[in-house]
């Protein structure tokens, strides 16, 4: 506590909550406020402006709305004033901010251990060598869309950043396998990385991963176009705590990928393999009867060959269902969801499935679904043969819920002159 603001309210502050609340309780009550409020504080009193300016009150902070309005010296200037204090900072989307600022703030900021740059496109190497040099307790870091990223700033943060626990690269597409391998063997403790658009990562990354990474829980690896059956095989064997995977766009991967995962990752929850045209019912087949029972999330959109078969085994072996999207899936009838419908996740479990672009689908699937009385949403966008009075008889038995559809407006009368009507499609959110 600072003796100048006992001086500011014996002497100068006369109101009557600064004598009535002892001056800790005070700052207990601002550390609740967010920045906005804090700053308003500040400019009520000189007392207020010691306590809401307090570098305990500055804990966590999230700039993200005002990312338009910040620039490098406003992070240089928080950083002095928080120093020690500071432990989580979001500055996502702060596009003025750049690496000296950066460094200002990793110098004065050595307790952070949550730290956002998020679409700081004015990040480079350096920032991450600032953070190498003075932030050693740093655990979660997103960098995703910091495009000058390179494998330099992995190998910094795997020398001075051991404790990381989370890491975002996403669209940082510099990024080799080189840049992967020194960043896990200096941290090993990694439970969460995210991969998306790292388009020159290669099978041999992901063995890096497998090799050192056996606490990962999280790892995305979506539009990663490069990687195949033999990369991803590697971190079900290395990775039995693996807990949710994107592997959506990674074209190459077929139904081994399934097999491995039922085999080595018990504790699947989220699996999202989008557009992967290679998967079919078989491996799908195979990985309901190991394991699927316990996951709540699937993603299997574009899946061309998929087909009612699928839809069986899931609503056989997965009780635990919550989210599924099968948009794209062209071969699902109304008698896969007849079965969806009866399955165990039906009554109490099912809150969202996707169909848009399922041209099989017809009013009679949204008859199978009535049952399903937590579904909250449910997408029918271009779904030819689903009809408003379906959609109405379902909402009959679901009030609350949200459905998406297209519906070509009335036909008008032919035009004179006997050229071919053009028709616009409108979309309209019941």
């Amino acid at each position: 506590w600072s003796p100048s603001l006992d001086l500011m309210f014996s002497n100068s502050d006369e109101a009557v909550i600064n004598k009535k609340l002892p001056k800790e309780l005070l700052l207990r009550i601002f550390s609740f406020l967010d920045v906005v409020t804090l700053c308003r504080c500040a400019q009520v009193s000189r007392a207020w402006n010691v306590l809401a300016l307090d570098g305990s009150n500055w804990q966590r902070i999230d700039l993200f709305d005002f990312q338009r309005d910040i620039e490098g010296r406003v992070v240089e200037n928080i950083s002095k004033r928080c120093g020690g204090f500071l432990r989580k900072l979001s500055l996502r989307g702060c596009l003025g901010v750049g690496d000296n600022a950066l460094r200002t703030f990793a110098q004065n900021c050595r307790n952070i251990e949550v730290l956002n740059l998020n679409g700081c496109t004015k990040t480079t190497d350096a920032t991450c060598t600032s953070l190498s040099k003075f932030c050693s307790k740093l655990r979660h870091l997103d960098l995703a869309s910091c495009t000058s990223i390179t494998n330099m700033s992995l190998k910094a943060l795997s020398e001075g950043c051991p404790l990381l626990e989370q890491l975002n690269i996403s669209w940082c597409d510099q990024v080799t396998k080189d840049g992967i391998q020194a960043l896990v063997r200096g941290c090993g403790g990694l439970k969460a990385l995210f991969l998306k658009g790292c388009t020159q990562l290669e099978d041999e990354a992901l063995k890096y991963i497998g090799a050192h990474c056996p606490e990962l829980v999280t790892l995305n690896l979506q539009t990663c176009l490069q990687i195949t059956d033999e990369g991803l095989i590697t971190i079900c064997r290395g990775c039995h705590k693996l807990q949710s995977l994107c592997a959506s766009g990674c074209s190459n991967i077929t139904d081994a990928i399934l097999n491995a995962l039922g085999q080595n990752c018990p504790r699947l929850r989220i699996l999202e393999v989008a557009r992967c045209s290679q998967l079919t019912d078989v491996g799908f087949t195979t990985l309901a009867r190991d394991f699927i029972w316990i996951i709540p999330k699937i993603n299997i959109r574009y899946f061309f060959q998929i087909t009612d078969s699928t839809l069986i085994q899931l609503s056989i072996h997965c009780p635990r269902l919550q989210v599924l999207s099968l948009s794209h899936c062209e071969l699902i009838t109304d008698d896969g969801i007849r079965h969806l419908g009866n399955g165990a996740c039906a009554h109490d479990q099912l809150e969202v499935i996707e169909l848009d672009n399922c041209p099989l689908i017809t009013d009679a699937s949204l008859e199978h679904l009535k049952s399903c009385h937590s579904l909250e949403r449910i997408e029918l966008y271009d779904c030819q043969q689903i009809t408003r009075a379906g959609i109405k008889r379902l909402r009959t038995h679901l009030p609350n819920i949200k459905v998406h559809a297209y519906f070509a407006p009335v036909t008008p009368p032919p035009s004179v002159g006997g050229s071919r009507q053009r028709f616009c499609r409108c979309c309209i959110i019941l």
